[in-house]
């Protein structure tokens, strides 16, 4: 335990409290015996076959995936799209310490999963006082069982957590485990002004990243982007699958080396997805580079750029008349001429108009 406990905090940032609380809520109480570690490759824990393996990945400071494809996959089919699973320790604790959680606060979290920062919420804030929303019925279902298993019994809801809980408001945080490309308005009018919002904000271009909202008096919510966080898309904010090529795409070359864009620091990763809207996946193997950037909304627009050593200019393939690549390298400019502001720099406002992302101050907006 005190191995994890170091795991959580290299640069000092967790408080006594947080600290505290995973001490006293073990994790192992709520990681299923078969789990899937995604790294370094696929692989499943077993609590019965290898107890030591599974105790080692339960104190490491590693997610455990508990569900594939919805439900539909099982486990050790080792391949799927991982839909649910036990956040690294280190991210959970980072996000609860930005809530700056007091005794007493009522919480919201949305994503209950296998219920262990649930338990954890409850710990730091009474559990009469936290409502965990879960939209898959068997998730639900068992967190709820590892809940009552490990003592603890905060309000349990199944359903859509864009929705909030609106008759348990208004709540003073609202703490957020799956990740959100467009924040619902309902969270910011479900929290009293001086409330805050913590969640991961996840474009999908490049890294990811943690926002930190605070509720005005006037029902607006501003905040910053602190940190980095990734989470699994929420389900009704998910993306389409991108579309195969079907040989209509045009080639042509250009003189950006695609590493200069995918490589990009976290500031103008979140720079680019705001302006253009745009993701971007990087594939770099024995097989070479290669830069994937996509359209969001129609995923059959999309380029790939290859990166090839020594070369004057990089292939480029481009499949749909949107210019996404094109758009993408002006977007990465911009935030060059902007003096490369880093991440923190950038923020977010919430209103019932919608979302906008600025650079210093509100009235900034680029995105």
């Amino acid at each position: 335990m005190e191995h994890l406990i170091a795991s959580l905090d290299p640069e000092g940032d967790i408080g006594d409290r947080v600290k505290a609380a995973v001490r006293a809520v073990p994790r192992d109480q709520f990681i299923p015996p078969v789990g899937l570690v995604s790294r370094p490759r696929p692989h499943l824990i077993d609590r019965d076959t290898d107890p030591d393996g599974w105790w080692d990945a339960v104190y490491s400071d590693t997610s455990i995936v508990t569900q594939l494809d919805d439900g539909t996959t099982d486990l050790k089919s080792l391949s799927g799209d991982y839909t649910s699973s036990a956040s690294a320790p280190s991210t959970v604790a980072d996000l609860l310490q930005r809530l700056e959680l007091e005794l007493g606060h009522r919480v919201l979290e949305i994503g209950t999963g296998t219920g262990w920062t649930a338990a954890l919420l409850s710990h730091l804030v009474g559990e009469q006082n936290v409502t965990s929303i879960e939209v898959d019925a068997a998730v639900a279902e068992q967190a709820a069982k590892n809940l009552s298993a490990a003592g603890h019994t905060p309000h349990l809801v199944v359903g859509d957590g864009t929705k909030g809980a609106p008759d348990r408001a208004p709540f003073d945080r609202v703490h957020v485990t799956c990740g959100i490309r467009q924040v619902p308005y309902a969270w910011v009018e479900q929290t009293r002004p001086g409330g805050v919002i913590v969640l991961p904000w996840c474009p999908e271009f490049g890294t990811n990243h943690t926002l930190r909202l605070v509720v005005l008096p006037d029902g607006i919510a501003h905040g910053r982007f602190p940190g980095f966080a990734s989470y699994m898309l929420m389900r009704s904010q998910r993306m389409p699958g991108w579309h195969k090529d079907d040989g209509t795409g045009q080639r042509r070359t250009t003189r950006i080396d695609p590493r200069t864009i995918g490589n990009a620091p976290p500031g103008a990763d979140l720079a680019i997805a705001a302006i253009t809207g745009l993701r971007a996946f990087v594939e770099d193997d024995d097989d070479g580079y290669r830069l994937w950037v996509v359209d969001t909304e129609t995923p059959s627009q999309w380029a790939a750029v290859t990166y090839k050593a020594g070369a004057e200019e990089f292939p480029v393939y481009q499949l749909g008349d949107r210019p996404v690549w094109d758009e993408a390298v002006d977007a990465y400019f911009r935030w060059v001429d902007w003096g490369e502001p880093r991440r923190d720099r950038f923020g977010m406002t919430v209103s019932p108009d919608g979302q906008q992302v600025w650079l210093d101050t509100p009235q900034q907006v680029i995105g």
